[in-house]
């Protein structure tokens, strides 16, 4: 029987992960998870880490200790409160240095600014559900749901633009596909 193929040991690309938030051992964790026993070499950002001290050492502390919204009053609680502000977070991302960025992305991840030299593979968990098809379960009547329609409107208009930047998006279902290709 053969061995599986290292895919690491055939790249000798410097490697960038990038997830928004690592602050539970969910599903889009999970890949991360994977895609770092793929990568072990790869170097990991977020914009948030507020993982528990038991959860096992699966995910390395990310190379950028000072993550802007990590830094926010009430990030600990209230760190998606700041979705707004994520897209400008992630862009301010310094990975000049790698040849290869793959984002595991839900919201903003996806976002990141790439050179036209290197590659970016944006393996997608969903397109903002909350600013696209849900947008109305997020919503409710008066002014703080007029000021959401804004910066939902906001968020859209950059989810849309961002994805310009992936040279390859990877859906984690056929739903998700079709999701991607109606949204982008």
């Amino acid at each position: 029987m053969s061995q599986p193929l290292n895919i690491s040991e055939h790249w000798p690309a410097r490697v960038a992960v990038v997830h928004e938030w690592l602050a539970s051992r969910a599903g889009s964790e999970k890949v991360v998870e994977q895609i770092l026993e793929i990568f072990p070499q790869a170097d990991l950002f977020s914009l948030v880490k507020f993982l528990a001290a038991d959860t096992p050492p699966l995910i390395p502390p990310p190379p950028n200790p000072d993550l802007l919204i990590q830094r926010l009053p009430w990030a600990r609680q209230h760190f998606r409160q700041y979705l707004p502000l994520m897209p400008l977070a992630i862009e301010q991302l310094d990975l000049r240095k790698f040849d290869l960025i793959i984002s595991s992305s839900h919201a903003v991840a996806k976002g990141v600014i790439t050179s036209p030299d290197q590659i970016h593979i944006a393996y997608i968990h969903s397109p903002m559900r909350y600013v696209w098809d849900l947008q109305a379960d997020y919503l409710d009547p008066g002014l703080k749901s007029f000021f959401s329609r804004l910066v939902f409107h906001y968020l859209r208009s950059w989810d849309v633009c961002s994805a310009t930047r992936v040279d390859r998006f990877i859906a984690n279902s056929h739903f998700i596909r079709r999701r991607i290709a109606k949204t982008y």
